[in-house]
C-alpha cells in the first residue's frame, strides 16, 4: 500500500525518511499553501465573514506536486505542526485533494523520533475543525484590523504605516512604561553598613535594620551623619542568631515563553533567534552516521507536562551521573496554567542520552548553546530539591553613654547550600541578575565583634526599568496578550515597523510609535485595552475547545470597531508631532530653523519653507534630539576604546566612543563570509534608508543582496548561508544560489502580523 506523508519543512523530510519504509513518499508544503488574498480584504462582511482563500504566490508548483503525489497514493497523511496553525495548513491541503477525503488523515507528533512518528501513523484522526476555526478567527481578526486600520494611519499620520491587533497593544506596553519612567521622581535615601569581624573568619557586612524597634529609614545625609555620631564608641554585640532550613525546588521544564526569557538572559538571544534555532533542533540535525535526528520536542507549547518515559530516562541518567541522592522519591509533577494545551509536552530533549557535549561537534555554536540550555533545564527539573540553610544575625550597637537613648540593630544574612540537588546542574536566572547572599562566620549570642568600618551610602529610588526581550515576553504572558506561537513575531514586528527600538538591549518607543499608540488609544480604546485583548485570546481558546462559534466572536468585535473606524476617518485631522524651536538660523535666508518630523524621523528645516527648502540631518546639529549611542562589546581597532552603535542618514553603523578624538567607523558585520571573495558581509543602507547587505571589500567585490544573511547551510545545494526574504505572505529562508530553488518558511506564526496592504 502506497502512502504519502505531507509535512511543512523540507528539513523534516530528511529526518522522517529514516523512520518510514519505502512504501512512504514524504513531501513538504513549505509552510502555508493558501491564505487570504494579497490585494483585497478577502472577507465577506455581509455574509457571515466568509473568507476567500487563494494559493499563495509562488506555491503553485508545490501544490501541483502535492496533488499529483496524492493521486497515486492509497493513503495521505497530513503531518504539519501540532497546533492551530498546523491544523489550518492540513485543512487547506485537504481542501485541494479533490474527492480524496476518505483516504486523507491527520497525524501529529510532538517530537520527530521513530517512536513518536510510527505511533502517530498508527493512530491517525480527522482534521479538527475547532482548531481550524480558532486559527481562522485569529487570521480574520488580524486581517480586519490590519486592512481597515492601515488606511487610516496612511491618511492621518504618514503613508506606509500599518497596525496590528496584538502588536499595537504591545507597543502600548512600551509607551506606558516610558511614561512611567518620565513621570518618576527620584527620592533620596541612605543606608549604613557596618563591616564586622568575629573571632573566626570571614569578615562580613551588616546593614542598619531597626532604629528603636522600627524599620530604619534614613532620608538624607544629615540624618545619616547624626546616626554615625550616635554610633561612635558603641560596642557591637551579637543579639540573636536564627537559622532556617528551606528547600529550593527546580524550575519546571521550558515552555515557549520561559525558553525565550531564559535564552535572552543567559544567551542574549532575541525571541526570534531563539525560535529559529529551536526550529532547527526540532526538525532535525545531521549527527554523523545517525543521519538527521530531531533533538527536541515541539517548541511552541504552554504545557509543562512531561511523558512518563522521558522522566524515567532522565532519572536513570541522573542516577548514573550524580548518584541516587539526586533523584527525588517520585518524578516531580509541575502544574501548567489554566489555559495550557495539555495534549502537548514541555520543551525537552527527545533523548537525554544525547548529552550536549556528545553531539557538540555536529551543532553550530547557537544550536549547541540552546540545546545545552534545554537539556540542562529539563534534567534539572527531574532532580531533587536543593537544601539551603538561611542564617540571620541581629547585632546590637549597645548604648555606652548616659545620653544614648537610641537603639540600633544591624542585620546580616547569608545562605549556605547544604545539599545542592538540581543546582549542581542548573539554576534559573533572575530578571535583575541578583546574587546569592554571602557566607557568614560561626557566631553565638553575646559575641563581641570587631568594627572594621561603618559606611554611609547615598541612594535614590529607581524608576521602573525599560523592558528587555525577556521581561516584555513575561509581561505579555502575564497579561494574557498573545500566545506561545506569537511572542517572537510580536517583538520583531514592533521593531521592524519602527514603533519601538532597543538601546542597550532595552525597548523604548520611537516618536512615531508613541504618536501612533496615543492615536489608537484615543480612538480605539477597546482594541487597545489590555483586558480586552486578553479576553479575545481566551475566546480563541474557547473556539478551539468547541465552546464558541468563531463567526459570533469576530462579528461581536467588528461591529464596534467598524463604527469607531468610520468616526475617526470622518472627524480626525492630520496627526503629527509639533515642531521643536532651535536657536539656529538658516545659513541661506536667515530665518529661524526648527526640528521637524518627517517620513524618516526628525530633521532640521528652515521656517521659510516653501520659499526656502534648506534642511539638514538632525544628528549633525548637536540639538540633543538624537538617539543615544548603544554600547557594544566590540573594541575600536584604532584606539582600543569601546565601539558604540549609532544612527546616521544612511542607517546604523559602529563608531568609536572616543569621537571626535577618534573618528573610526565601521559598518555592521553579520558574521557571515562573502560567497564571492571570502570578505565580511556587512549591513549598509541606501540614501533613502533601505537596508541591504554587501561585501566589506567593495568596490573590489560587488556582492550585494537586499535579504538578510542567516548562518544556516542550504540543505539542498550546500551553500554556506541562507537569507531572510520577506513578502506580504510571510517570511522565508531562501538560497541565494541562482541554480537552487530551496525555500523554507520561517515559522514565527505570521498569523499575528497584520497585513500592511492598504
Amino acid at each position: 500500500m502506497k502512502s504519502l506523508l505531507i509535512v511543512e519543512s523540507p528539513t523534516k523530510v530528511r529526518t522522517l525518511s529514516k523512520f518510514l519504509g519505502k512504501e512512504f513518499t514524504i513531501k513538504a508544503s513549505v509552510g502555508h499553501i493558501k491564505d487570504l488574498p494579497r490585494k483585497e480584504l478577502g472577507v465577506d462582511i455581509e455574509h457571515d465573514l466568509t473568507p476567500t482563500y487563494v494559493v499563495i504566490e509562488g506555491k503553485e508548483k508545490v501544490l501541483k506536486d502535492l496533488v499529483k503525489s496524492a493521486r497515486s497514493a492509497d493513503r495521505v497523511f497530513l503531518g504539519p505542526d501540532p497546533d492551530r496553525e498546523g491544523e489550518a495548513i492540513a485543512w487547506h491541503i485537504a481542501s485541494e485533494l479533490n474527492g480524496s477525503s476518505d483516504k486523507v488523515f491527520r497525524v501529529e507528533f510532538n517530537e520527530i523520533t521513530e517512536k513518536a512518528v510510527t505511533e502517530a501513523i498508527k493512530h491517525p484522526r480527522k482534521i479538527n475543525r475547532n482548531l481550524v476555526d480558532a486559527q481562522q478567527a485569529r487570521r480574520i481578526l488580524d486581517r480586519l484590523v490590519g486592512y481597515r486600520l492601515s488606511p487610516l494611519l496612511w491618511r492621518k499620520v504618514r503613508r506606509g504605516l500599518s497596525a496590528g491587533r496584538v502588536q499595537s497593544v504591545a507597543v502600548r506596553l512600551v509607551v506606558d512604561r516610558e511614561r512611567e519612567i518620565e513621570a518618576f521622581t527620584a527620592r533620596e535615601y541612605w543606608s549604613i553598613t557596618a563591616s564586622l569581624e568575629g573571632k573566626e573568619p570571614p569578615p562580613f557586612d551588616a546593614k542598619l535594620f531597626h532604629i528603636n524597634n522600627e524599620k530604619a529609614e534614613i532620608a538624607d545625609e544629615a540624618q545619616a551623619q547624626g546616626i554615625l555620631r550616635n554610633l561612635e564608641g558603641r560596642p557591637f554585640i551579637v543579639r540573636k542568631t536564627e537559622k532556617k532550613k528551606r528547600r529550593r525546588s527546580p524550575a519546571p521544564p521550558f515552555i515557549t515563553s520561559t525558553l525565550q526569557q531564559e535564552a535572552s538572559r543567559k544567551l542574549r538571544f532575541t525571541a526570534k533567534k531563539t525560535m529559529m534555532v529551536a526550529q532547527q533542533l526540532y526538525e532535525g540535525i545531521e549527527l554523523g552516521g545517525d543521519g538527521s535526528v530531531g533533538l527536541i520536542t515541539y517548541m511552541r507549547t504552554d504545557s509543562v507536562r512531561v511523558a512518563a518515559e522521558a522522566q524515567q530516562e532522565a532519572r536513570a541518567l541522573i542516577r548514573g551521573e550524580f548518584g541516587k541522592d539526586y533523584i527525588p522519591p517520585s518524578p516531580p509533577v509541575y502544574k501548567s496554567k489554566k489555559s495550557a494545551q495539555e495534549a502537548h509536552e514541555a520543551i525537552r530533549p527527545t533523548s537525554v542520552i544525547r548529552t550536549p557535549l556528545s553531539i557538540k561537534p555536529y551543532l553550530s555554536r547557537d544550536q549547541y548553546s540552546l540545546y545545552a540550555l534545554i537539556w540542562n533545564r529539563f534534567v534539572a527539573s527531574q532532580m531533587h530539591s536543593a537544601l539551603m540553610e538561611q542564617t540571620a544575625i541581629d547585632i546590637a550597637a549597645e548604648p555606652q553613654k548616659p545620653g544614648d537613648k537610641e537603639q540600633y540593630i544591624f542585620r546580616a544574612t547569608g545562605t549556605v547550600v547544604v545539599f545542592p540537588g538540581f543546582m549542581k546542574l542548573y539554576t534559573e536566572s533572575g530578571d535583575n541578575g541578583q546574587d546569592e547572599e554571602g557566607l557568614l562566620p560561626a557566631l553565638a549570642e553575646g559575641d563581641a565583634l570587631n568594627i572594621l568600618a561603618i559606611t554611609p551610602k547615598q541612594h535614590f529610588t529607581q524608576p521602573p526599568p525599560r523592558y528587555t526581550e525577556a521581561t516584555l515576553v513575561k509581561e505579555l504572558e502575564a497579561k494574557g496578550i498573545g500566545r506561545p506561537s506569537t511572542y517572537a513575531s510580536i517583538l520583531s514586528t514592533i521593531q521592524d515597523r519602527k514603533y519601538t527600538e532597543k538601546a542597550e538591549g532595552k525597548f523604548r518607543p520611537t516618536e512615531l510609535g508613541t504618536l501612533v499608540s496615543d492615536l489608537l488609544v484615543e480612538r480605539f480604546s477597546e482594541l487597545m485595552d489590555y483586558n480586552f485583548t486578553a479576553k479575545m485570546e481566551d475566546n480563541l481558546d474557547r473556539i478551539e475547545e468547541g465552546g464558541l462559534r468563531w463567526v459570533d466572536i469576530v462579528m461581536d468585535f467588528y461591529g464596534p470597531f467598524d463604527k469607531d473606524l468610520a468616526e475617526a476617518m470622518e472627524s480626525l485631522g492630520k496627526v503629527r508631532p509639533k515642531d521643536i524651536p532651535t536657536d539656529q538660523v538658516c545659513d541661506k535666508c536667515g530665518k529661524p530653523m526648527v526640528i521637524k518630523w518627517g517620513r524618516h524621523g526628525r530633521f532640521i528645516a528652515c521656517t521659510g519653507y516653501p520659499e526656502c527648502k534648506n534642511t539638514r540631518p538632525l544628528e549633525q546639529e548637536g540639538t540633543g534630539g538624537k538617539v543615544p549611542a548603544e554600547e557594544t562589546d566590540e573594541k575600536c581597532p584604532t584606539c582600543g576604546a569601546a565601539m558604540v552603535m549609532k544612527s546616521g542618514r544612511y542607517g546604523r553603523f559602529l563608531a568609536c566612543s572616543k569621537y571626535p578624538e577618534c573618528k573610526t567607523t565601521r559598518p555592521l558585520a553579520t558574521g557571515i563570509k562573502c560567497p564571492d571573495d571570502g570578505g565580511e558581509i556587512v549591513q549598509k543602507s541606501t540614501k533613502k534608508g533601505k537596508v541591504f547587505y554587501s561585501c566589506s571589500n567593495y568596490p573590489k567585490c560587488k556582492f550585494a543582496t537586499w535579504y538578510k544573511p542567516v548562518s544556516k547551510k542550504c540543505p539542498d545545494c550546500g551553500a554556506a548561508f541562507l537569507a531572510e526574504k520577506r513578502t506580504k505572505q510571510g517570511e522565508y529562508l531562501v538560497c541565494l544560489n541562482k541554480e537552487c530553488t530551496y525555500r523554507e518558511e520561517l515559522r514565527e506564526r505570521e498569523s499575528e502580523q497584520a497585513p500592511a496592504e492598504a
